[in-house]
């Protein structure tokens, strides 16, 4: 599906790659680095912002070619890029028989060209360029988020949900909170939110997909939509509802706000919104399950 995971080149000094996505977007990368002028040996650091597969399921396959390149990760997703079995298996829980078409391969990484992201360690990538790495957990425990003061940029992963260009084309910026099995946090993603607002970024990078103008708009739909799904999301739960029928119930509310603005909502929106919502309702009610057994 196009424009669903984003990846992000940064051409300074040294070449830097912020995600891989999966496997399947790796020739993309390459195609786009060759547009750029550039090719797969010339990156130096390559930033995954967590380690879901649709994030850095391709960063071994694309290591096979960038034999000068460092891989900055969180420090609790660093094992899990070396031996990725866990990884894979959680995946195949959620993606089922669609998981070989999304993610196949998934390549170990080797352990030598991993370093660890640090909260508030910077690299320096070129003159006057650097960046600033962030732990940003919300989505996942292992999430960093990643901010460039020159560009004011902070590419924020999943923590900040999803956007929808083609939404944005037609002049509606929604911005929906992203949840998933098994380390989804509704109070640390508002932390983590607190924390980008902060730093004070002008725009935005989204791992899905594309760039947010406006902050304070990310930020306003994050506080307006998280309490929704998690108000939902519990009381289904408490009725042993489904993360189906919670997808339907959140795709309804979703759909309804949409269609204040027009009833032209561009079908590949629908599709992109109910596969996030279906992710997200399992993520949503495993958060309840977890609080049940506390």
């Amino acid at each position: 599906m196009a424009e669903r995971t984003g990846s992000y080149v940064l051409a300074e000094r040294d070449l830097t790659l912020i995600e891989t996505g999966p496997s399947l977007s790796v020739p993309f990368i390459k195609e786009g680095l060759s547009h750029l002028g550039f090719e797969s040996k010339d990156i130096k650091n390559i930033i995954v912002t967590h380690i879901h597969l649709d994030h850095s399921g391709g960063l071994g396959l694309l290591l096979q070619e960038c034999p000068y390149a460092t891989v900055y990760v969180h420090k609790k997703g660093a094992r899990h890029l070396c031996e990725p079995r866990r990884l894979i298996q959680g995946a195949k829980m959620v993606y089922k028989d669609e998981f070989d078409r999304l993610f196949d391969p998934v390549l170990p990484v080797d352990t030598d060209v991993i370093k660890v992201a640090r909260h508030n360690s910077t690299l320096s990538i070129g003159r006057d360029a650097a960046l600033t790495f962030f732990e940003t957990p919300g989505h996942a425990n292992h999430h960093i988020g990643i901010f460039d003061e020159k560009s004011g940029i902070f590419y924020s992963g999943d923590t900040l949900g999803v956007i929808y260009p083609s939404l944005k084309r037609t002049g509606i910026e929604l911005v929906l909170p992203s949840a998933s099995p098994n380390q989804f946090d509704p109070d640390c993603m508002l932390a983590s939110m607190e924390l980008v607002q902060k730093v004070g970024p002008r725009r935005i990078a989204f791992g899905h997909f594309g760039l947010g103008e406006d902050p304070g708009a990310v930020y306003s739909q994050i506080t307006y939509w998280l309490p929704l799904f998690m108000e939902t999301g519990h009381e289904h739960f408490l009725q042993d509802g489904t993360h189906e029928q919670l997808k339907d119930a959140l795709f309804s509310k979703v759909k309804e706000y949409l269609q204040n603005f027009t009833d032209d909502i561009p079908d590949e929106a629908y599709k992109s919104i109910e596969l996030d919502l279906l992710i997200g309702s399992m993520g949503i009610l495993d958060y309840y399950k977890r609080k049940s057994r506390q």
